[in-house]
């Protein structure tokens, strides 16, 4: 069944759809209702957050085996039935990632709204791929969806010809789109090991079997009533604790509205924190470290030696003095903490150099958190060069963000689920109004839990910091850390330092909210990393098994076959990505951004030009395709931290016009569109072109 045909029929199917819809809000409501009830009777917080996590990962999984099938249509375009408003809410639940949920207020938490010269703000996302969905609204949505693909791979087959466009689409797919999933498995382990107090690795593992049981059996048809239910257990999630909060320092719910009162607070406390002498003299002692790892790089070998020998001879003098325990062992896990060799010694000091140098500024590194950009345009040159560098990575970020949404394959391939062309424009607009909700929100979270830290953490005694801040410095010290630099006993900003990737979870807490809503909170960030991880499991499979290999001639003949080899390449993608994870390769949202440039310099340009281009030929987009990615991947290793730390090269020395390497696309986009254009002249009109009566961008183009 691929359309709704009858009116009846089509009337009594949406009502289903709401109906089931209803019920599953209830439930969640309930659920919500009944753990906050028995945490106010004596329920132990242990037992809340793996309540949460499994209740809701069965609800999941209950709807994934619902919609299980081997029909080939239903498993790769869940048979292009879905109405515009429920495909909406999917493509919402399949962008709100773990790094729309989880990292973006951290971002801007951070980096304030415009960044530092070396970081561009988190307004940049917003902005980004909210201007990104609009271009696939206007452009590459509905001639996708005119075409009746299964996968993006698909458009570059149909339109180009030829074997190779369509497997370098493929493996631009895979490629993408797993560096996007490790992101999301990161994002599902940190969860999870924070709602079951087990280990990061076990926890990547009990969200892997949600992830898995949502996608392995249905595919696009259960991932899509999944994300469904996901995006509605994600926007209560995220508006509950925002509107709690903002009721808590504004005294109403409705936070995109006020909370600008907040600001010129920040602002007020920012200034007075500039000049605090206990924040001078963490300052202080950050810029000591850092020149003292200074020093240790101008002769590695050596330093190494005289470090060994200095702790070595401080374990013995604390040993005859007959000092604390705690102090000797202190001393002994220093001394053990010692590089092994010069490479890792010159490669650890550097790191630890900059991250000083970095919190040796005011305000802990961080930029006031309203500052247009880093630097000022009429100051120094100094100034006038980082105000310059700080404004081009905030507009090559905006634009990589933009083209990559435009060219990410897991996104696109949500259109191709609709019943036709007007319904795929609707769509769009429903799934910009469902993101609109929840980006409306963050930067109004962002602005208020600054307050939360700055009004009421920052001038705490050590002894009475809340105990949350001691649970998230165990779970992971590259999340939270906090110690007594200066020795006044009392929280400096410049002591604190919080990863992004924590500041949307620990809400809840710093709001001194009921731990039931931490519990909520976790749930909707693991439901916006499961409903992505699913959306993007399922396009690395069929890239692998529907557009690459085996042969055409070698694949199973019955479409049931063909389902089973995606079934089981998903399975090995999934646990290739959870070991990848495991790892911690880098924060999610900047794992996330590198995507989005690798999305952008393999797809748009050979879209775009593609869809408005006739004599574009496949030897150009192939080229173009090569040159783009080539570019773009090149940026990123040669800007690469641990790259640069092997070559011994400075830092940011490889670095063009100061744009850093997640925005690499800003690079590639171009030259692989000037690639295609220059290939495209050169060779002889008609060649490389598929023939007039199967040209994709002649017959269902009309006037392009």
């Amino acid at each position: 069944m691929t359309e709704q045909k009858d009116p009846t029929d089509a009337v009594g199917y949406l009502w289903r759809l709401h109906r089931n819809v209803l019920i599953y809000i209830a439930l969640l409501l309930t659920l919500f209702g009944a753990m906050a009830w028995a945490e106010r009777w004596g329920l132990s917080r242990n037992l809340i957050g793996p309540i949460f996590l499994f209740t809701t990962v069965m609800i999941y999984a209950f709807i994934g085996i619902s919609g299980r099938t081997s029909d080939e249509d239903e498993y790769y375009v869940a048979g292009r039935r879905i109405p515009a408003m429920y495909n909406g809410m999917a493509t919402a639940a399949d962008w709100m990632s773990a790094a729309s949920f989880i990292s973006l207020a951290g971002a801007l938490y951070l980096q304030g709204f415009s960044g530092s010269g070396q970081q561009a703000g988190g307004l940049a996302y917003v902005m980004g791929w909210t201007g990104g969905f609009c271009l696939v609204g206007l452009l590459i949505a509905p001639h996708l969806r005119s075409m009746k693909l299964y996968t993006l791979p698909d458009y570059f087959d149909q339109r180009y010809g030829g074997r190779w466009p369509r497997v370098l689409a493929a493996l631009a797919s895979v490629l993408c789109s797993f560096t996007y999933v490790v992101a999301q498995i990161y994002g599902i382990g940190l969860i999870a090991s924070r709602l079951t107090g087990v280990q990061f690795e076990i926890g990547i593992l009990l969200g892997l079997g949600g992830v898995l049981l949502c996608s392995f059996l249905g595919g696009m048809r259960a991932i899509t009533w999944t994300q469904v239910a996901q995006y509605i257990m994600l926007l209560l999630a995220f508006m509950i604790p925002v509107s709690w909060l903002a009721y808590k320092q504004m005294g109403t719910p409705l936070a995109p509205l006020v909370y600008g009162q907040q600001m010129s607070k920040i602002e007020a406390i920012e200034k007075k924190l500039m000049d605090d002498p206990g924040e001078v003299e963490v300052r202080e002692e950050f810029a000591r470290r850092a020149q003292m790892y200074k020093e240790r790089l101008e002769h590695v070998d050596r330093s190494l030696i005289e470090l060994r020998q200095e702790l070595e001879e401080k374990i013995r003098l604390l040993k005859s003095q007959s000092a604390d325990y705690a102090a000797i062992a202190q001393a002994r896990r220093e001394l053990l903490a010692v590089p092994p060799d010069a490479m890792t010694a010159r490669e650890q000091w550097t790191r630890a150099m900059h991250e000083n140098l970095e919190r040796a500024r005011p305000l802990g590194g961080m930029p006031m958190h309203a500052q247009a950009f880093a630097g000022n345009p009429n100051g120094t040159p100094q100034e006038v060069q980082l105000f310059e560098t700080s404004r081009l990575n905030f507009l090559a970020l905006v634009f990589c963000l933009m083209v990559g949404t435009a060219g990410l394959p897991h996104l696109l391939t949500r259109f191709y689920t609709l019943p036709s062309v007007a319904q795929a424009r609707t769509s769009v607009a429903w799934s910009l109004f469902f993101i609109g909700l929840l980006y409306l929100s963050v930067p109004a979270l962002a602005v208020m839990v600054k307050f939360e830290v700055l009004n009421n953490l920052v001038g705490s005694s050590f002894e009475d910091l809340p105990s949350w801040m001691f649970q998230w410095a165990r779970l992971d010290s590259g999340l939270l850390s906090f110690s007594d630099i200066n020795g006044d006993r009392v929280l400096q900003l410049g002591e604190l330092k919080l990863g992004a990737d924590m500041i949307m979870l620990a809400t809840p807490e710093m709001g001194g909210m009921p731990y039931v809503v931490s519990g909520l909170v976790a749930a909707g960030g693991l439901a916006a990393a499961l409903s992505t991880a699913d959306g993007l499991l399922l396009t690395i499979s069929n890239a692998l098994v529907h557009d690459i290999g085996p042969g055409r001639e070698r694949k199973p003949k019955s479409p049931e076959g063909r389902v089973i080899l995606s079934k089981f390449a998903l399975l090995a993608v999934a646990m290739l990505a959870a070991v990848v994870a495991a790892f911690k390769p880098a924060e999610i949202l900047a794992l996330v951004s590198t995507s989005f440039s690798l999305a952008a310099a393999a797809f748009f340009p050979g879209m775009l030009l593609g869809m408005l281009w006739q004599r574009v030929h496949r030897y150009a987009v192939v080229t173009g395709m090569l040159v783009g990615l080539g570019v773009t991947i090149y940026y990123m290793v040669i800007n690469a931290p641990s790259f640069r730390h092997f070559w011994g090269l400075d830092p940011l020395g490889g670095l063009w016009l100061g744009i850093q390497p997640l925005s690499a696309g800003v690079f590639g986009v171009p030259a692989g569109m000037l690639s295609i254009i220059l290939m495209t002249l050169l060779l002889p009109k008609g060649v490389g072109q598929v023939p007039q009566h199967t040209s994709a961008s002649k017959t269902d183009y009309p006037g392009l």
